[in-house]
């Protein structure tokens, strides 16, 4: 009697972690400088179309804002900025979306979820993506200015896929589809 309640304990409470083994979701991550870009590696002009809308209309709340131009242009490189105006007569700088993120969630291979994100170069020419969905997170001079994080993903290149469950912290490539 003792074994067989000692065993079914054990059993209970491997469950849930047989469950998260089991997991069948995925992300797949991509990183385009255009749409065009996009559907050559996925084969999809809806969805990568579909993540460039959304990726350009975060980016007029999200984009890194800066009081002067001489600030943008040592951030991200000459040419690279414009002036905008908030509609209450107050000008800012910010960089030009020079590529955007499409994040697709997958469950047992088929899409489950779409997001698209806004990427940046530096002037160092590495991407970035702001770093939080909150805006105005660092101040120069006055303005609110998004915090950048580095985006890890190679251009126009097979998204990379990161797997829910046991495989959640390693990932590999995949060539879309």
């Amino acid at each position: 009697m003792k074994r067989s309640r000692t065993a079914a304990l054990v059993m209970m409470s491997t469950a849930p972690l047989l469950l998260t083994a089991c997991n069948n979701e995925s992300t797949r991550e991509g990183l385009y400088t255009s749409v065009e870009a996009c559907v050559a590696q996925t084969n999809d002009r809806y969805t990568c179309q579909q993540a460039f809308d959304e990726a350009r209309k975060q980016a007029e709340t999200s984009s890194p804002r800066y009081a002067s131009r001489e600030e943008c242009i040592a951030a991200h490189g000459a040419e690279q900025c414009e002036q905008r105006s908030d509609g209450n007569g107050h000008s800012f700088f910010m960089p030009f979306m020079t590529g955007f993120l499409m994040s697709q969630m997958l469950r047992g291979g088929q899409p489950a979820g779409l997001a698209g994100a806004p990427a940046y170069r530096d002037r160092a020419g590495n991407w970035q993506r702001p770093a939080g969905a909150a805006t105005g997170g660092v101040y120069r001079n006055g303005m609110g200015s998004t915090a950048m994080a580095p985006v890890n993903a190679q251009p126009n290149a097979a998204p990379t896929v990161t797997r829910g469950g046991f495989g959640a912290s390693s990932s590999s490539r995949s060539s879309g589809g």
